[in-house]
């Protein structure tokens, strides 16, 4: 079964950096795009980042493009998210996830079938 697990959350201060991992197994990654989403206590999951199967193709949010940066190694199984220069309003639950495979690149939650269990980001100001 497809499994996607999400490490790397926590807390940092305004400014700080993470990198969220996604790990994947179950399913042919290299042949998926993948996404980052996130969903702050109160509001509606919304589209982070995502990359195409290929890595030449990713897009982002308007609120974190600058800031954010997606990779993918297809040999581990791995998607990152790099996460500079935070905010408060990055605070949420990060999750990965994997698109129907007929997708390039998708940015909309209802196209994805695979989701993670999600890691906790704070930033405290």
């Amino acid at each position: 079964q497809v499994q996607l697990v999400e490490s790397g959350g926590g807390s940092v201060q305004t400014g700080g950096s993470l990198r969220l991992s996604c790990a994947a197994s179950g399913l042919t990654f290299s042949t998926y795009s993948m996404g980052w989403f996130r969903q702050a206590p109160g509001k509606e999951r919304e589209f982070v980042a995502a990359i195409s199967w290929s890595d030449d193709t990713t897009y982002y949010a308007d609120s974190v493009k600058g800031r954010f940066t997606i990779s993918r190694d297809n040999a581990k199984n791995t998607v990152w998210l790099q996460m500079n220069s935070l905010k408060p309003e990055d605070t949420a639950v990060y999750y990965c996830a994997a698109p129907n495979p007929d997708f390039t690149i998708a940015t909309m939650s209802d196209y994805y079938d695979y989701w993670g269990q999600g890691t906790q980001v704070t930033v405290s100001s």
